[in-house]
């Protein structure tokens, strides 16, 4: 079925092409955008997110883009999530998301107002953010920098009369810059699950579900130190780099690095001795790293 929310805006896409579970269109819905280059913290603040809203009952709704998309994408599975594709629902894009958009396909729901075969263009994925705008009762955004294209989401969201809400960032974060201007604007901050849960409330006419207050930290990863026997990886600059791409001033763990990355534990972590001895991280123990004063 077409989807209630987007056949109330202005002017609908008049043809939805559709491959999955198409009841999860009929069902409420967040979206959940953010910076294709997220760093390893927005990265886990997306999954949280799209974890606690899919136990609430809301459909998990994004673009299926590197970083923040992705993330949300994958944690919402298990709960209900619809991917708003800028190509035909055959198209992949980007190519190794190609698991993950299949994965949505048997599990969630795929989208395009595009038909099948249609490559996307530059400009198409700025036209089907209105679609994922539609589709949703409020957007949130997870780090975006100032000229990102997910502001274009959020304008969309709030010329549709949606609810915009951001996550504050560090002000020395070029992905937080887009994210604390929309704040200065007018969106609503939200720092965890429940207060999206609380604010949306009131347009289903229920209460917010209870437990959901994220405020305790989760345990600190344990220690992993490697087996004497086993030979040091080697490590050069394509790990540094890979791995100062998705570190912020926000200090994370190694296995949250390990998931934004997908490189494994040990290199990671032969990788930060010389990040640090380069004086390009900071270390906050328990295994908590973040970029150095001025790197970012």
């Amino acid at each position: 079925g077409y989807p209630p929310a987007l056949a109330a805006v202005d002017v609908p896409p008049p043809l939805l092409y559709i491959r999955g579970n198409t009841a999860q269109l009929l069902r409420p819905a967040v979206a959940i955008v953010g910076a294709r280059n997220g760093s390893a913290a927005g990265q886990k603040l997306a999954r949280l997110f799209a974890t606690k809203l899919g136990e609430a009952g809301y459909v998990i709704v994004s673009g299926l883009a590197r970083g923040i998309d992705a993330a949300a994408h994958e944690a919402a599975l298990e709960r209900g999530t619809v991917a708003v594709l800028a190509g035909g629902i055959d198209n992949v894009y980007p190519p190794e998301h190609l698991g993950l958009q299949e994965q949505i396909a048997a599990r969630g729901c795929l989208v395009s107002e595009q038909p099948p075969g249609f490559v996307p263009r530059a400009q198409d994925f700025p036209r089907r953010n209105r679609i994922i705008s539609g589709i949703a009762m409020g957007v949130l955004i997870v780090e975006a920098a100032r000229r990102s294209g997910t502001l274009i989401t959020a304008r969309m969201a709030a010329e549709q009369g949606r609810e915009v809400f951001a996550v504050p960032g560090h002000p020395l974060d070029p992905r937080a810059e887009g994210t604390n201007a929309l704040l200065k604007n007018g969106a609503t901050m939200v720092t965890e699950p429940a207060d999206v849960i609380a604010a949306l409330a009131p347009m289903l006419r229920e209460t917010p579900a209870a437990g959901l207050d994220q405020r305790a930290p989760s345990p600190p990863a344990p220690d992993r130190p490697a087996p004497p026997d086993l030979p040091l990886p080697e490590v050069g600059p394509a790990t540094h780099a890979r791995l100062l791409s998705v570190l912020g001033p926000a200090p994370v763990d190694v296995d949250e690095l390990a998931r934004a990355t997908g490189l494994p534990v040990r290199t990671i972590q032969v990788a930060l001795i010389e990040l640090a001895l380069a004086g390009r991280i900071e270390r906050h123990g328990h295994q908590l790293v973040s970029l150095a004063a001025g790197q970012g």
